[in-house]
């Protein structure tokens, strides 16, 4: 490089040097000369250009630049993410159950994304690299997903993929969506609410198979009981699909005796977890012949119950469970409560609500009876069924339960069923249908990888196709992903393939 010295000479005079300079050290080369005016200075520079630059083409600083073709993005889309609902939605066989119906299935698939309102699912779409759908055009299709043949066919697609077999194994439970509103109008009415709310509501009921996939979703009014909910869904669900027999688990609530015999009259099975308001025989004989033994861990003792007049004779058998964690939580209990009765009966602390206190008689006093009772029951629980089978199917099938409360469980936290943005029961009807599908998809998922809908989404929406345009040529580049969020995916397609 060459730069500008400064010299001053022996006369006082001052001279100007160029030098040029190695630039791989930091000694000087070659002098190319002095100079005492700007003239010379000058022209000292140029001949430094000219050996530094030797055989180089100068740089085109003083030219204009020429932008030549652009790189511009055109697009993204969610990919990956998209790819796997779509994948599970078509193996459910939702589109051909639908009719093909595009804006039911991006309904679906934004639902599965970012639950939000059928106004924001446009936003969802467009975020995820969709192309938007009018809110007017979802409201015109809305009347069609609400009509029960539309509904039917849903059940029947995801129904098909569930292993039913010869004797379906279905679970059932019910909850309620409240709206905020303060009046009813015969649908949306104020009852028993399982979130302890007193706005209007109604009340859903929801048939899975074993695994806890979906097979029908019925929505009712919310002042109904439970227990009449149950008969009317699986008498649709039988009919509309064919079923020869059904063997129907529920939780205790749901099973009057009067659906037990509807039940049975309709010749299906039933399991269901029985209340045990009394010492039952089986427990007090096997007390009778163990006094001072503790029942051991997961014991199971049985007994027949004959139900009816001679006309109409009902035989059910129960069986009795003991558990040692569920005797320890009950007397754990058991002993608080005591605790408080002794303390009010004394005098200690204000007389409050205790099923241990009685009120009968001068003062109160602790019912003894009770006690034993409760003690002696402590750790069984029973399973009432009208099957011939062994206690541990039985009680097996019942603990299977959890897997239809984890559904609503998903229905209202992970795809956010609730707030419902609708008054009109047409309307409701089909945002119910909406969840049913995005549950079915989100359930098969979950099956799949092991892994929850929501980490699923979250992990994997993360990751874009990214649509280039370079000089009128279309380029699409994906970000890669690791290996083990591969192999989750592949999971999918393995499954489906089966």
């Amino acid at each position: 490089m060459a730069y500008v010295r400064t010299v001053i000479t022996g006369s006082g005079a001052t001279a100007v040097q160029i030098v040029w300079k190695s630039v791989r050290g930091s000694r000087d080369i070659e002098h190319v000369g002095s100079a005492h005016s700007p003239a010379e200075v000058e022209m000292l520079k140029a001949s430094a250009v000219q050996r530094i630059a030797a055989g180089q083409d100068p740089l085109p600083l003083d030219q204009p630049v020429d932008d030549g073709p652009r790189i511009q993005v055109v697009g993204m889309r969610m990919g990956l993410l998209l790819d796997a609902i779509a994948q599970v939605y078509r193996w459910l066989g939702l589109d051909k159950a639908s009719g093909g119906d595009l804006v039911f299935e991006h309904l679906v698939t934004a639902r599965i994304i970012e639950p939000s309102s059928k106004q924001d699912a446009a936003r969802v779409l467009a975020e995820a690299g969709v192309g938007s759908m009018s809110y007017r055009t979802v409201k015109r299709r809305l009347p069609t997903f609400a009509e029960p043949a539309f509904r039917r066919r849903l059940s029947g697609a995801v129904s098909a993929r569930s292993d039913l077999g010869p004797a379906a194994l279905v679970l059932y439970d019910v909850t309620t969506l409240w709206f905020e509103t303060d009046t009813g109008d015969g649908f949306r009415e104020p009852g028993f609410s399982k979130e302890r709310r007193l706005e209007p509501q109604i009340t859903v009921g929801l048939l899975t198979d074993a695994t806890g996939a979906p097979l029908m979703i019925e929505a009712f009014e919310g002042n109904r009981a439970e227990t009449k909910t149950m008969i009317p869904l699986i008498r649709g669900f039988v009919e509309a699909h064919g079923i020869a027999d059904v063997v129907v688990v529920a939780d205790a609530g749901m099973m009057s005796e009067q659906n037990l015999k509807d039940i049975e009259d309709a010749g299906w099975s039933f399991i269901v977890g029985g209340k045990i308001p009394e010492i039952p025989y089986a427990i007090s004989q096997w007390r009778k012949h163990h006094p001072d033994a503790e029942p051991p861990d997961q014991l199971v003792v049985s007994q027949k119950l004959v139900h009816g007049v001679k006309a109409d004779t009902r035989h059910r058998m129960v069986y009795f469970q003991y558990r040692a964690a569920r005797a320890r939580r009950t007397l754990h209990g058991v002993d608080q409560q005591l605790a408080k009765a002794a303390n009010a009966v004394a005098g200690k602390a204000p007389v409050k609500r205790n099923r241990f206190i009685t009120l009968s008689g001068a003062r109160p006093s602790i019912n003894r009876e009770l006690e034993t009772k409760v003690r002696t029951l402590a750790g069984w629980k029973s399973y009432v069924t009208n099957l011939d089978k062994p206690a541990e199917f039985v009680i097996g099938a019942y603990h299977q339960l959890w897997h239809v409360e984890h559904a609503f469980r998903m229905s209202k936290s992970d795809l956010k069923a609730r707030p419902v943005y609708h008054h009109k029961k047409e309307s409701i009807d089909a945002h119910l249908a909406v969840v049913f599908a995005a549950l079915a998809v989100s359930h098969h998922i979950e099956q799949a990888t092991g892994w929850t809908i929501k980490r699923f989404v979250r992990t994997f929406r993360q990751y874009r196709d990214v649509t280039l345009s370079v000089a009128g040529q279309t380029i699409t580049a994906s970000q890669p992903i690791p290996a083990d969020e591969a192999d989750t995916l592949t999971k999918i397609k393995n499954s489906d393939a089966h």
